[in-house]
């Protein structure tokens, strides 16, 4: 049940996102979320990367967007690197958003309780919480915080 829980709402918010996204034009997607701040593009890209990371995070193969941590995770927005075209992280959030939630679906329920890779089993003993299931809860908010700047930007 908790399980299935954590996984609803990672879908509701990779729904609301990806509609938030359709509803824009390549054009708004340039707009920063504040003066000065990172544009919506941006969080596209972070939210892609960032997500794809997932999967090494959880054990569950090798990541697929890992060219993106670059450009939108070890920098900033607007640091004169070059960033995919809008359509090209269009078509990648849709392509990881599959990837995971097919990779996601194939866990069986009592490994979300398990440790993550980045988890020695020293440390997973003292706080077993900081398991596969909590990556999953933190990342669902990660994207429902980028989601809610992304609107307010628009």
């Amino acid at each position: 049940l908790f399980t299935q829980l954590a996984l609803h709402r990672w879908e509701m918010q990779i729904i609301r996102t990806e509609n938030f996204l359709v509803s824009q034009t390549d054009e708004a997607l340039l707009k920063e979320i504040a003066p000065g701040k990172n544009r919506i593009i941006y969080l596209l890209g972070h939210l892609i990367a960032v997500n794809d990371a997932m999967i090494t995070l959880l054990g569950l193969g090798e990541r697929s967007y890992a060219h993106l941590d670059e450009t939108f995770i070890k920098n900033p927005d607007k640091s004169g690197l070059e960033m995919p075209e809008a359509s090209v992280l269009r078509s990648d959030w849709k392509k990881s958003n599959a990837q995971l939630s097919a990779l996601f679906n194939q866990l069986p329920p009592k490994e979300w309780f398990a440790k993550h890779t980045a988890m020695t089993e020293e440390d997973f003993v003292k706080t077993p919480t900081r398991n596969r299931l909590n990556v999953l809860l933190n990342r669902t908010g990660h994207v429902a915080y980028h989601l809610g700047q992304m609107v307010l930007a628009k």
